[in-house]
């Protein structure tokens, strides 16, 4: 007897038998067959489920262009429960502050945001808008440069700041230093975005 007369005999079904298999793996595929699928299974494909909304950073950067100041110091509280209180938090939350007109608060976070990240230009320079507005003019004109340096003179926005600055010193070496109504600021954040700070009735 050969290896192959050996070999366990192959059993074949008749076409009965091959119908009834056919109509099993049918139901199997069939919605009746998720039956014994995981509950997890009955979400659409493609659909994650555990999706987030929008960053609230983003969102307060958004809304500080709209000068809506509040609403931005209510998006970037938010952010600190994902980021904690980074450099840009710190930063983001000094300038909202600075544009509802609370100057004391605003220098405090930017003068952490300050120390925590030396290098960076961005709150240099909005720390230095605060203080032009408190009118530390000689110390704005200071932070500024080192904002200017930091960036390689690259941002349009902290050049435009630091000249104002420069111009407040040099001009009006007796006054107090305070803005004028027509003073208006260029705010920047990381990334290289920027947006206006315009000197409101409460500043």
């Amino acid at each position: 007897m050969t290896i192959l007369e050996r070999a366990a005999p192959v059993r074949r079904f008749g076409p009965r038998t091959a119908a009834v298999a056919f109509a099993l793996v049918a139901v199997g595929c069939s919605p009746a067959g998720q039956l014994h699928t995981s509950p997890g299974s009955w979400a659409a494909p493609g659909v994650d489920l555990r999706q987030k909304g929008e960053d609230p950073l983003i969102v307060g950067h958004r809304l500080m262009a709209a000068q809506e100041y509040e609403l931005a110091m209510d998006a970037f509280t938010r952010a600190t429960l994902e980021h904690g209180l980074t450099p840009e938090i710190l930063s983001s939350l000094g300038s909202a502050n600075l544009g509802l007109g609370r100057l004391g608060q605003a220098e405090e976070l930017l003068r952490r945001a300050v120390k925590q990240a030396p290098d960076w230009a961005e709150p240099h320079n909005n720390l230095g808008i605060v203080l032009m507005e408190r009118g530390k003019t000689a110390e704005a004109v200071q932070i500024l440069k080192r904002a200017f340096a930091l960036n390689n003179g690259e941002s349009d926005a902290i050049r435009d700041n630091l000249r104002l600055a420069l111009e407040k010193f040099e001009n009006t070496p007796h006054s107090d230093g305070q803005s004028t109504e027509n003073d208006t600021y260029k705010l920047v954040q990381q990334g290289g975005g920027s947006y206006l700070i315009r000197k409101s009735p409460d500043l």
